[in-house]
């Protein structure tokens, strides 16, 4: 059975994600940055004999190679660079791997190819979810001032752009074996969406097309000249009731104003290849929506330009019959009865269907359709009316332009949350979680800030932590371990992360202590300090019990709905981020 999910369909749920974003009681959604360590290949091994080492050459039994990387050697995997013969030489499941100076063997299991410059590809799977929340850092809370609607970004250019569509709403594609005969754009699309029929010229102006000089003599229509404005300069064409009309006599473009960008909106979602859809409520899209005509017909082509039979050398109207009221076609012929020129003369409004008869009884040798022509003649019509999209012209912005993206542009400022987004680090991983709950708790997260680490607060530390090393504690049963995130020497706070990946012992994830007998040590550093179990109150933003604290988060709550994988992004204490995220729906 034939069927189709429409555009209308991936316009809703963009739309009804961003009315999320204001509805406060229901749906809470959060940006986040995480993994603050580097890329690297992922090989999980089992059958392990001996143990691997860190910067060895390890072979594949494929015949494929790569180093060991620094902190490589875990628990039941190794983290390999520089992988070769090529760059993405794979392990095949279950081959010997052989390490070149330990003698170490394994076979392979799962493999996942990565780099600092070519990060893997997101996996949606609860495993993925899991390591997602162990290395998030921070998420700020996304509210509707930080999102907007976008569409692909046409700027005004002879050059890049020197044609547009037009608006017509009957574009199909064609079908082999004789099934259908669509019509195409002037651009060669097969429907309106994805095709070029809008603009935004330098003032910032978003204008629609909806004509492009297309006609039976010129069916690709005809390249740009004239920049369309709300306010044209002198002989630049004409600008009333929103739409923008080249000069005279150029059988041009005619362009339907739908909004003006603000200075905000201009700043926030404007990116090279998107641009936002103006909010609903702001001045210039009501002015456009206020001047919106449901069922207009503003546009007429003659299809059948040079069929003669009509009166000559006239300028002569009829009106649109259809369920509409008020259109009126005016034309002009030619010494040989054929059809110089056509054009609307009154929009009329409620038409669903349309179309012109030419007959006696119909032409009239003035607009208000009041003296009949009166002369028996023989003509067959080629008009095609374009009636306009439910609504109007410029009634819904996001409908008319497709607008099934949503960008939303989150700006990190230097430590913002008092240092729930750290300052001395990078991240390499970016998305958007919905819903996610607050720690140890069943209650959906609110506060416009929260962080992804851990924290232990430390007292008489030897020296500084650095980002990314691994830290141990001796703890009850074993070795505690984690990865620095974030160390602030000032305060003694040290924050981290802990994954069954990178930090087991014994084949567990150990958790860190309030024992102050026992240092939390820095493997790269060599940094000792003690666990501060006097610190039982909240510091810097952070809740501390016995000098250890919770992540903001509870893991694993919540849904991802995107990930990004990245190039580390680096952070400093003078630096402001405006990240911008564009989902398409």
């Amino acid at each position: 059975m034939a069927a189709i999910i429409s555009e209308k369909f991936r316009i809703f749920n963009a739309k009804q994600f961003l009315e999320s974003l204001s509805e406060a009681e229901k749906t809470h959604m959060y940006f986040f940055v995480g993994r603050s360590n580097k890329w690297d290949a992922h090989l999980e091994l089992f059958n392990i004999s001996g143990t691997f080492q860190v910067g060895e050459t390890v072979t594949f039994g494929s015949g494929g190679t790569g180093v060991v990387a620094d902190g490589g050697v875990l628990a039941n995997s190794l983290l390999l660079k520089n992988i070769g013969p090529t760059a993405l030489t794979t392990p095949t499941f279950k081959t010997s791997v052989t390490g070149g100076t330990s003698g170490a063997t394994a076979f392979s299991g799962s493999y996942r190819y990565a780099t600092e410059e070519i990060p893997p590809a997101p996996i949606d799977n609860q495993s993925e979810k899991q390591t997602v929340y162990q290395e998030l850092i921070a998420a700020k809370r996304i509210t509707s001032s930080f999102a907007r609607l976008v569409v692909p970004r046409y700027n005004w250019s002879t050059s890049l752009n020197p044609k547009f569509d037009m608006y017509r709403p009957n574009y199909a594609p064609t079908a082999g074996g004789g099934g259908t005969v669509g019509v195409q754009t002037a651009l060669n699309d097969t429907a309106l969406p994805g095709s070029k029929f809008y603009v935004m010229n330098g003032e910032y102006e978003v204008f629609k097309c909806i004509y492009n000089g297309e006609n039976a003599a010129n069916p690709t229509g005809q390249t740009v000249t004239y920049e369309p404005k709300s306010a044209p300069s002198g002989g630049q064409g004409t600008f009333a009731n929103g739409i923008y009309t080249e000069p005279a006599g150029t059988g041009g473009y005619v362009w339907k104003h739908m909004y003006t960008l603000t200075t905000g909106d201009v700043l926030a979602f404007l990116s090279t290849d998107f641009m936002p859809i103006a909010a609903s409520g702001e001045a210039s899209r009501v002015a456009a929506e206020a001047l919106a005509v449901d069922g207009g017909v503003h546009i007429v082509l003659d299809n059948a330009q040079g069929t003669t039979g009509l009166p000559a050398d006239e300028t002569l109207y009829t009106s649109i019959v259809g369920d509409g009221t008020g259109g009126i076609v005016k034309f002009v012929t030619t010494a040989g009865g054929g059809i110089s020129s056509v054009e609307i003369e009154a929009a009329g409004s409620g038409y669903t269907y349309a179309s012109v008869i030419l007959s006696q009884a119909t032409v009239f040798t003035d607009a208000g359709l009041t003296s009949a022509y009166g002369s028996a003649f023989t003509a067959v019509g080629g008009f095609e009316l374009i009636i306009s999209p439910e609504g109007g012209h410029g009634s819904d912005a996001e409908s008319e332009l497709f607008a099934k993206r949503v960008m939303t542009n989150i700006r990190l400022t230097y430590a913002e949350g008092s240092g729930d987004f750290p300052v001395d680090n990078d991240f390499r991983r970016i998305g958007i979680i919905q819903d996610p709950l607050d720690y140890g708790t069943t209650n959906v997260a609110t506060d416009p800030t929260l962080r992804g680490t851990s924290a232990v607060k430390l007292n008489g530390a030897t020296a500084d932590y650095v980002a990314d090393e691994t830290i141990t504690q001796t703890v009850t049963g074993g070795t505690a371990k984690g990865t620095v995130v974030s160390w602030d020497s000032t305060n003694g706070i040290l924050k981290y992360f802990q994954s069954p990946q990178l930090h087991t012992d014994g084949g567990k994830v150990l958790a860190f202590e309030s024992n102050a007998a026992n240092a939390v040590v820095g493997g790269t550093s060599t940094a000792s300090g003690t666990v501060d179990t006097s610190q039982q109150v909240g510091l810097l933003d952070v809740s501390f019990t016995g000098g250890l604290s919770t992540p903001e988060i509870e893991p694993n709550s919540g849904d991802i709905v995107y990930i990004e994988n990245r190039r580390l992004i680096t952070r400093a204490p003078d630096q402001i981020e405006d990240i911008k995220l564009v989902i398409e729906f």
